[in-house]
């Protein structure tokens, strides 16, 4: 207790674990980040046809009957496997081992967008083709959101909260950002948190694609803060960290790769797709979370955009981080990592959240490729083409999803 409030813990990344369009690891996901490759391809898990979407970000070459075993993987969505292959690499790295003595003290934390909706396709359809008897026992586990936080926790024995975050493309940030909450607060010790999505299903692009949210183009996108951007392009993916308290880390003799400063959250209430005029909503969050970590616009190194490469996404964001960082906010470099990785919904601000890590670790900024033509309208240090080496203390990420929702998470160089 301090002056009759409870004192907020730090809170430290010890494992990161990733699946993405670029790589079935963090190790080849950032390699291929810094070296400006791109996710993008043709939809094959899905009929393409009648689809104005030039292309997705899918995983590629991935077996889930090879890596979990084909009873196992008939059990789990495509967003709960991806989720059980990044949560085996977060928790190896962090080396973080469930006992009896701290089972109660570790959460499961996640973000997603929708949760299983190819299962929930696939099994509408052998319900209509097959009948009713045919629909998988299993289906109903693998269609909710929170089948992955379960899932998880079954798979490492894990008896403390498993709440599942449900804000668009902000939850995977939002589930950082409260696991980070109940750490601070000395609810629980550890958390294996972060964001899985995949919507590789024919109704789920089609709705971005009537939204008018998807770039149209067959190469070179998407195109984030560029002047000809023309839209999204849909990913799927998984980011998971293990956090936990400053003082259990360093307990255990864990490797410390970076710490969670602060958090901000807020609701545009403006429009359910589009954000509020000016990034209001946006900065607000920003500024939330700098305060609660303590720090000022001019501690600031890097933005991870959320850059969806859509007219109103850019623009909002560009005046988002003008109101939030005043005139600091010329002089650091940000970039969009989903003109790589592509839109990964639930799950990109874990993803990003990762990128930040690696990039305060390796001291470089990634890239925004496919950038050729300036927009007046997004004028900040937009970091063209190849990644910039450049000292990266203090990272800004932020997240913004449909219904007005912004979740703004800080990391910064761990210093004991």
């Amino acid at each position: 207790m301090e002056n009759g409030l409870i004192a907020k813990k730090r809170v430290v990344i010890t494992g990161t674990g990733a699946m993405t369009p670029l790589g079935h690891n963090v190790t080849d996901t950032w390699a291929n980040i810094l070296a400006g490759k791109s996710g993008f391809g043709p939809i094959t898990q899905f009929e393409s046809e009648g689809h104005i979407s030039g292309g997705v970000c899918e995983i590629k070459d991935f077996d889930p009957d090879e890596v979990l075993g084909r009873k196992e993987a008939r059990r789990r969505d495509r967003y709960q496997q991806i989720a059980t292959v990044a949560a085996a690499e977060a928790m190896a790295q962090a080396g973080l081992k469930v006992t009896d003595e701290n089972r109660n003290r570790i959460g499961v934390i996640l973000g997603t967008g929708v949760g299983g909706i190819r299962t929930l396709v696939d099994m509408e359809l052998t319900l209509l083709d097959k009948g009713p008897r045919r629909v998988s026992p299993y289906g109903i586990t693998m269609i909710m959101p929170n089948g992955a936080g379960g899932m998880l926790a079954i798979d490492y024995g894990i008896h403390g909260p498993t709440p599942t975050i449900t804000t668009a493309c902000a939850a995977g940030s939002d589930a950082i950002g409260h696991a980070f909450r109940r750490i601070q607060y000395g609810e629980i010790d550890a958390a294996i948190t972060g964001g899985s999505e995949s919507v590789m299903a024919g109704v789920a692009v089609a709705g971005f694609e009537r939204a008018g949210a998807t770039s149209g183009k067959t190469s070179n996108t998407p195109q984030p803060f560029d002047k000809n951007r023309d839209g999204l392009v849909v990913g799927e993916g998984c980011g998971i960290l293990v956090i936990e308290s400053l003082e259990h880390a360093k307990a255990r003799g864990a490797t410390i790769l970076a710490e969670i400063a602060g958090y901000g959250q807020t609701t545009d209430a403006y429009h359910i797709t589009a954000p509020s005029e000016g990034g209001t909503g946006a900065a607000a969050a920003i500024k939330l979370a700098l305060a609660d970590a303590g720090l000022r616009p001019e501690d600031v190194d890097y933005v991870s955009a959320h850059g969806t490469a859509t007219q109103l996404n850019d623009a909002s964001e560009t005046a988002a981080v003008k109101l939030a960082l005043g005139e600091h906010a010329y002089q650091i470099g940000i970039s969009s990592t989903k003109s790589m990785t592509g839109h990964i919904m639930g799950a990109t601000g874990a993803i990003e959240s990762i990128f930040c890590t690696l990039a305060i670790r390796d001291h470089i900024m990634p890239p925004t490729i496919n950038y050729e033509t300036p927009d007046p309208a997004c004028d900040l240090d937009v970091i063209p083409n190849h990644a910039r080496q450049a000292p990266v203390r203090v990272c800004v990420n932020n997240a913004f999803g449909f219904g007005g929702h912004n979740a703004v998470l800080v990391f910064k160089a761990y210093q004991d």
